[in-house]
């Protein structure tokens, strides 16, 4: 049976689709020299509880997804050709390579630096607009659909979009810590009314929208509600530690709700 008819959710239509980020399955397993928590394992129960796709973010030093990881999905994905792979990383170290051997539906460029722990600023446009344009029309000519992840600033999306870009992915890092601190602020209102204006600025010049960092159960639905035209949220960090706590599964599908209320 379709687990979302189980769960008593609807379908993906035109809802936003769940990329469930496996980084910190990996980075658990990691830490010991075993086989688990199993990347793939964890993603075959991600899609079997719903989940539209499945996001992964090699960095050079494999410090949580391995190489292996990258292609032991893309076969297990094969049969599952209706879900979403998508591969992240800074298309000027090690990103590319993975594009051009596996070809997975999206790559979303994301400009963090080797020492970074995190992603924590979107690329700058149109300073990054020479550089990026060779790689969006190599991963175009591959077949993939290029993602770049960007702040909140309206005045960049044309820029995104004039170098060939097919969607960005708004870094909601800002949002979730205002949230936190205090969601019925006049600061957040403000901040807020930023993502909404960038949202849309990338919707009037053509770009698909993606969104996500932090983004959790409690303010995944206000930023739904808020933001139009959202069409793939990106979770780990926060999925997964609520997944200590309900299960992956369970956690899959309170995701699910969330995405489903904002839409109702």
């Amino acid at each position: 049976m379709n687990p979302l008819i189980a769960s008593g959710l609807p379908s993906h239509g035109t809802s936003t689709a769940l990329s469930v980020n496996l980084n910190k399955v990996a980075l658990l397993r990691n830490t010991r020299t075993l086989t688990i928590p199993s990347v793939t394992h964890a993603a075959r129960l991600a899609i079997e509880a719903g989940a539209q796709g499945i996001t992964v973010h090699p960095r050079p030093d494999q410090r949580h997804i391995r190489t292996h990881d990258v292609h032991d999905l893309a076969a297990m994905l094969k049969a599952h050709p209706h879900i979403e792979y998508n591969i992240e990383g800074n298309p000027f170290h090690n990103l590319m390579d993975l594009v051009r051997e596996l070809r997975p539906h999206q790559a979303t460029f994301v400009p963090d630096s080797v020492e970074q722990s995190t992603s924590d600023h979107g690329w700058s446009l149109p300073e990054d607009n020479e550089a990026l344009r060779p790689l969006i029309d190599e991963c175009h000519a591959l077949g993939v659909r290029v993602s770049l992840f960007m702040d909140p600033l309206p005045e960049a999306m044309a820029q995104a979009r004039l170098i060939g870009a097919d969607r960005v992915e708004l870094y909601t890092e800002a949002y979730a810590r205002s949230h936190a601190e205090g969601a019925g602020t006049p600061q957040h209102a403000a901040l807020l009314a930023c993502y909404t204006a960038a949202a849309e600025a990338a919707l009037a010049v053509g770009l698909g929208l993606n969104a996500g960092h932090d983004l959790n159960r409690d303010n995944l639905t206000a930023f739904l509600r808020a933001v139009p035209g959202v069409q793939e949220v990106s979770i780990g960090h926060a999925l997964i530690a609520d997944a200590l706590e309900l299960g992956l599964t369970e956690t899959v599908r309170d995701y699910l709700r969330c995405i489903h209320r904002a839409h109702a």
